[in-house]
Parts: structure tokens; sequence; C-alpha cells
């Protein structure tokens, strides 16, 4: 649901933990996945994000405007990429998929941190009573995990200029490489004009619910034993 549905069935309660929610992942979430990815470059031997000022949790250091609306109403946006040069890599395609692998595998983790602490509070709520204040951390930090796991899923997909795309292209040959990603420009307009549609929201719930299942598994387990 959108926030905009909240609101329009009254729901303010929970439209004020949407936006929070949101809120947390724009100024800490997105920054830390660019972060990833330009620390990732740095130990790779490329310095170019780190001589850009961009190796900063800083989130005016990495915001984009357009993505950052796009948080808010789609629950996927991005920020300003990190600038990598693979001509620093000694292995340039090999480089350039691990950097473009450190910003899901960001988002994965803080998606798993944030379902830990939605289990943890959910677990407190049943120890200690029934109180608004655990029920809102426990929303607030599902609603992050959600937004973490759709962010990860998103940019896994093979297509440019997504980061899956890079990921993908280090196991392509060269002459693959070159022409997959001679058409990233056209097919980015594409993507986001099925996600303005809506075409993409069914397989994306799929594998974002997957997902969600999986970085559960442990915490679920966990606290279960204690219930």
């Amino acid at each position: 649901m959108s926030i905009f549905s909240y609101i329009l069935n009254g729901d303010y309660f929970t439209a004020i933990l949407f936006v929070l929610s949101r809120t947390f992942v724009v100024f800490c979430c997105l920054p830390i996945h660019e972060l990833a990815h330009g620390y990732m470059a740095y130990k790779l031997g490329d310095t170019t994000a780190k001589d850009s000022g961009r190796l900063s949790f800083n989130p005016l250091a990495h915001l984009n405007p357009i993505g950052t609306i796009m948080i808010f109403l789609f629950g996927i946006g991005y920020a300003n990429p990190v600038p990598v040069n693979p001509n620093r890599f000694k292995d340039p395609k090999k480089g350039m998929a691990l950097t473009a692998l450190a910003g899901p595998l960001s988002n994965l983790l803080m998606g798993f941190v944030s379902v830990f602490f939605f289990y943890f509070f959910n677990f407190l709520n049943i120890r200690l009573g029934s109180s608004t204040f655990l029920t809102a951390l426990a929303l607030f930090f599902f609603y992050s995990a959600s937004v973490n796991v759709s962010l990860a899923v998103f940019n896994l997909l093979p297509i440019p200029p997504l980061d899956g795309s890079r990921i993908l292209g280090g196991i392509l040959s060269d002459e693959a490489y070159y022409k997959y990603f001679q058409y990233e420009r056209y097919i980015m307009l594409g993507v986001m004009l099925l996600l303005f549609t809506g075409i993409l929201n069914v397989p994306l719930s799929f594998l974002n619910n997957l997902m969600m299942r999986f970085i559960s598994i442990i915490p679920k387990a966990l606290f279960s034993l204690f219930i």
C-alpha cells in the first residue's frame, strides 16, 4: 500500500510510521548503499570515490532529488551513483562486478538487521504486554526491512544500468559486455515506464516476499525459542 491509501483509510498512525521509515531509508540506507560501492572500489584499487568525497555517511554527499521522491512513492529509488574508474582495477570486469554487488548486499544486511529488530520488539510486545510504542517500533523496522529488500532485489535485476547488469557483466565475454551496455539508456527508460505503470509490481512483489522470508529465517527462529 502507498501512504495515500493509509491516509484515505484514516490510518494516520501507520501513515506516519510509513513516512518515518522511508525517511530513515533515504537518509541512512541509500547513503550506505553508495558508500558500500565506493568502499569496495577503494579496496580494489580505485580511489575515485574517495577523491570525490563520496566515502562518507553524509546523506548530502549522495542523495538525488528524483530518487528520493521515488522512495516515498514507490519504495524503490536511488542516490547519485559513486564515480568508479574500472581502469584502476587489476581486472576491470571483475572489479566492476564486485563493486556493483556491494550495494545490494549492504541493503540485504540492513534489511536483516531491521527484521531482527522487528521480531525483537514483537517479542517484547508479547512478553511485556501490548504497547503502542513497541508496536510502532516493530512496524517501523518492518517497513525499513521491506524497502531495503525492495532496493536489493530491484538493483540485482540484470538490467543496465542496475547493479545486477554489472554483476552479470563480470561473466560475459568482452564483446557481449560492450553490446550489452550499448543500449543502457533506452533499457532503463523502459524499466522506469514499467515501474510507473505497475507492470513490474507482481514479479517484484514475489521476489521481495521470497527474500523477506529468507532473511527472516534466523530472527524468527531465534525469538520463537523464547515465546
